[in-house]
């Protein structure tokens, strides 16, 4: 997941290849919670790892829960059988509402019942989303329900600490226009109670999100508790009801998050299909009828039981006029896609946006306007009119994502528009609320242009700190690095473990150059979390050694073996951005960079940076004796026949001897930001503030 307060998205230009979801967030923690209020054992499989199910796990815990993991998305829970093992807790619960709901309910009837007090808290924004049709309903029941705060909203007190009787004879009446959470709430909650006769459930209202309640009585269902259904307005849980393990259940992949995807194939998978795993078109989630909504603007999408192949079909766009109240989490990914209709497309009744993770229907609105496009909304409508299939009208923009991780995910697919400029994301770590690898799984079917994807090269003499400042920026623009560097020391480890020599006698032999090149032609390299892999194996510290420095000095020397290494390094270029630092990137191995920078210092400076780092290592060595191998190797790298050291043109230059790497850093970042074709609204401080 990107931590970064910005994340740019160069221009794509196409989409192929499979990817495979994570969990659907709603099943998720229906199930986690069904789980821990039936008796026995149940595993959870495919489980969704992300901010609202880890504090669903959270609060689990600490109501007494036992949790065993299995694996990275298998859980083992044992249920508490309908019984509070604690009395009190303070909870948090982020601004997760499938956690917040229906823990409320849970134990607001509990505690009622069985004597216990709990506070149920977030994060400020769930302070602001409505909660009070819900408390109403408990209210109803007899259950003591306090609000801590604004009424109406979180946080609450549920229980007074004293047993007591619930008053379930008559109907619970529950409104269902503002959040269908409320009755799933009820739904999940009222099984619990259900000793001596049928408890009925009324919706007072228009029950939106109807999908989302056929999600539950599924699932209740798994769990032994049939539940009966007239329409959409009388629900009724026959008396005796107790949940059961199903013993093992796993867990659809998201639905929602399958949105993106298919967008992107109804955008831009012209060759090959885009290929969707762990849902499809057997799904019990409503959000797959996102599917028939995109078949009609023009996606051409094949199905199977857990799997969708989408390609793009009409082009533009068709444009289309929707009633998207079964959709509401999947509707946004249509309001991008109508960016590029052939005319204007409305999305009616999701008047739910405005109390979601934030009002997203003026969010939705607000950044689209940022791209150009012209909007008109309403309480519950958007209209977007298209920006056009020919490029003209689009703008580069930083999207704004106000903590909301939908929006972030829908603001990608704006990187595919035709004009091929980029966009960027703030605050793209929004996205861990349902979909932590939402970028990294975008990058393995986007396709960009190599042109368009950026680099920022950092070159200079040896010991100048090319490395720390290149991996410091790649962390803080979520790019990858290239250590040019360690790639001809990599090349001098794997030689001689190959037995390859690599002294001035041994570099003199043709066969020895030639093995050289060979191996350098299929160097088996990984740079991750700022280490370095060789062939699967971390040779991190081997390759520091002042030996192997030399050795990589004398290899990179080779015009043969530098020219066998080019297609490596350039390989590195992939989304969204690259950082690359060595001697040459800026003159011959990017030359289209959009920044070069050569960085340098004194070379008393770098002698003494050389022994501090020596001396960190135990290692012994002289500042004479260093600075000397210092300026004898740059001498032998300017003077080098092959692509010697020189500062490109059009590099900025930045003498670092007497600044802080921070101070480096913010140097090179702010000459970056400058370049970008984005407005002054997304400096990364400003970024980090929102």
């Amino acid at each position: 997941m990107y931590r970064t307060a910005f994340l740019d998205i160069p221009p794509l230009r196409a989409a192929a290849g499979a990817v495979r979801l994570p969990g659907s967030k709603s099943i998720s923690n229906r199930v986690l919670l069904l789980a821990a209020l039936c008796d026995g054992e149940t595993v959870i499989e495919d489980l969704l790892d992300s901010d609202d199910t880890r504090v669903m796990l959270d609060a689990l815990v600490a109501l007494g829960c036992s949790l065993q993991r299995l694996g990275p998305s298998t859980v083992r829970i044992r249920g508490l059988g309908g019984r509070l093992a604690v009395r009190q807790a303070r909870l948090f619960l982020g601004n997760a509402g499938t956690a917040m709901r229906p823990l409320t309910a849970a134990l607001a009837v509990l505690a009622t019942l069985q004597g216990g007090r709990f506070e149920l808290a977030g994060v400020p924004r769930m302070h602001e989303r409505p909660i009070g049709d819900l408390v109403d309903a408990l209210r109803q029941l007899g259950s003591a329900v306090d609000y801590l705060g604004q009424p109406g909203y979180p946080p609450l007190a549920v229980g007074t600490g004293v047993p007591g009787a619930l008053r379930t004879s008559e109907a619970i009446r529950v409104r269902g226009d503002v959040s269908s959470q409320f009755l799933t709430a009820l739904l999940l909650a009222l099984p619990l109670a259900a000793h001596e006769h049928d408890i009925v459930i009324e919706v007072v209202s228009e029950l939106i999100s109807k999908p989302y309640i056929d999600i539950t009585l599924r699932l209740l269902a798994r769990f032994g508790v049939a539940v009966q259904r007239q329409g959409w307005s009388r629900f009724t849980i026959p008396a005796g009801a107790h949940y059961r393990s199903p013993g093992t259940i796993p867990v659809e992949g998201d639905a929602s998050s399958a949105s993106y995807f298919i967008a992107a194939g109804a955008l831009a998978a012209t060759d090959a299909p885009v290929t969707i795993e762990g849902v499809g078109l057997a799904s019990i989630q409503g959000d797959i009828a996102f599917a028939a909504a995109a078949e009609a603007m023009g996606a051409r999408i094949e199905g199977e039981a857990n799997r969708l192949h989408v390609r793009r079909g009409a082009w533009p766009l068709r444009a289309i006029d929707l009633d998207c109240n079964a959709i509401p989490d999947a509707a946004m990914t249509l309001a991008v896609m109508a960016l590029y209709a052939d005319g204007p497309s409305t999305l009616r009744h999701i008047g739910s946006w405005r109390v979601k993770e934030t009002d997203r229907i003026a969010a939705m609105a607000a950044e689209l306007r940022r791209l150009g496009a012209t909007i008109e909304e309403g309480p519950d409508w958007l209209r977007v009119h298209p920006l056009g299939a020919d490029g003209r009208g689009w703008r580069a923009a930083a999207l704004h994502t106000y903590d909301d991780h939908r929006m972030a995910m829908c603001g990608s697919l704006a990187a595919f528009n035709p004009a091929r400029l980029p966009v960027r994301i703030l605050d793209p770590q929004c996205v861990g609320k349902t979909f932590p690898d939402y970028f990294e799984t975008l990058w393995t079917v986007a396709q960009a242009d190599p042109a368009d994807i950026p680099v920022l090269c950092i070159d200079g003499p040896t010991a100048s700190g090319k490395g720390t400042l290149a991996a410091a920026l790649a962390q803080r623009l979520g790019y990858h690095v290239l250590d040019s560097g360690a790639l001809y020391r990599l090349l001098a480890l794997a030689a001689e473990r190959a037995g390859v020599g690599t002294d001035e006698a041994a570099l003199c032999d043709t066969l020895t150059v030639a093995r050289l090149e060979a191996l350098a032609a299929t160097l088996p390299v990984r740079f991750a979390d700022g280490r370095l892999w060789l062939d699967g194996e971390d040779v991190t510290l081997a390759v520091r050694s002042e030996a192997a420095g030399m050795a990589a000095s004398r290899i990179s020397a080779l015009p043969a073996v530098r020219a066998a290494l080019l297609a490596l390094q350039r390989s590195f270029r992939r989304l969204p951005g690259l950082v690359a630092d060595g001697r040459d990137m800026g003159t011959v191995v990017f030359p289209d960079a959009p920044l070069k920078v050569f960085l340098t210092a004194s070379a008393t400076t770098r002698a003494q940076r050389r022994l501090e780092q020596l001396r960190a290592r135990g290692e012994a060595a002289s500042i004479a004796g260093l600075l000397a191998d210092i300026e004898a190797r740059d001498a032998r790298d300017r003077t080098r026949a092959a692509a010697p050291l020189a500062m490109a043109e059009d590099a900025l230059p930045l003498d670092n001897s007497h600044l802080s790497i921070d101070e480096s850093v913010q140097t090179v970042l702010d000459w970056w930001l400058q370049r970008r074709p984005f407005a002054a609204a997304s400096g990364p401080d400003a970024a980090a503030r929102r």
